[in-house]
């Protein structure tokens, strides 16, 4: 479940109030082919923002900025810094995000107004929306506008899979080559190597082949963690820079493509 600090941003607030009533009033027409043509361009997929058009100026954008429009009736995202989450809905060629709350922290790498100028563009009511070949146009009754575009899932062969969970400090890694039949990497503190063969959703993966150094102990609780994840068959789903591998055993690891 997406979990939220309890804080509403000034900026969000500030974009949202004017919108409360709306809100209540407007319903989709989930019934209609529009809608639902354009629910199922634009839902379930996570959508960069390449830039911000306000007031007739494009606006600096904020770097990592994205957003998801799910099926059930949610959004969430970040705007670049803060992460947020909203109501969406879509009808017809329209959607919109209402009662967003959002996260406060402090960020040093871009000013404040990038974000509010990136939240209020999204909250300003109904967005008319324009699909083409992976891209998103989403513009304001004012003319403003959020263009966006579709970051496929990676792919996972060849992949260097960086292990964030349960390493955390990231010094595990993974990668599978498919043609090989492999996946080889580190566990954080030993380098690994095994058989793993790639099937309808899951990969069957051999008992491990290992160094024999010895780290510290944190190291070594994770790599003992890891080395669980071998000889057996793993579920595993990749979700744009993420994947998660599921084992038989009940071991999770979720690692993030390396850039």
């Amino acid at each position: 479940m997406y979990r939220l600090k309890r804080h509403t941003t000034t900026m969000v607030a500030a974009a949202l109030l004017p919108l409360a009533a709306a809100c209540g009033a407007e319903q989709a027409d989930g019934g209609s082919a529009a809608a639902t043509s354009a629910a199922d361009r634009i839902t379930g997929v996570r959508w960069n923002v390449d830039s911000v058009t306000a007031d007739g100026a494009e606006r600096p954008l904020p770097a990592g900025a994205h957003l998801t429009i799910t099926a059930d009736g949610t959004a969430e995202g970040s705007y670049g810094c803060n992460d947020f989450h909203a109501k969406a809905s879509v009808d017809g060629d329209r959607v919109r995000l209402s009662d967003a709350e959002a996260t406060a922290m402090a960020c040093a790498d871009h000013s404040v107004q990038e974000e509010r100028t990136l939240a209020r563009t999204l909250t300003a009511g109904p967005l008319s929306t324009e699909v083409d070949d992976g891209r998103l146009t989403l513009t304001t009754a004012d003319g403003d506008t959020v263009r966006l575009s579709e970051r496929p899932d990676t792919a996972l062969d060849g992949t260097t899979w960086r292990v964030t969970a349960p390493d955390t400090a990231g010094r595990a890694h993974l990668t599978f080559d498919q043609r090989a039949g492999t996946v080889t990497g580190s566990l954080g503190c030993n380098r690994v190597r095994a058989k793993a063969t790639v099937r309808d959703g899951h990969i069957t993966v051999g008992a491990p082949t290992t160094t024999r150094m010895m780290c510290e102990d944190s190291l070594m609780a994770t790599e003992k963690r890891l080395t669980a994840l071998f000889d057996q068959r793993v579920d595993y789903r990749i979700d744009q820079q993420t994947l998660t591998l599921t084992s038989e055993n009940g071991t999770t690891v979720r690692a993030a493509a390396d850039r």
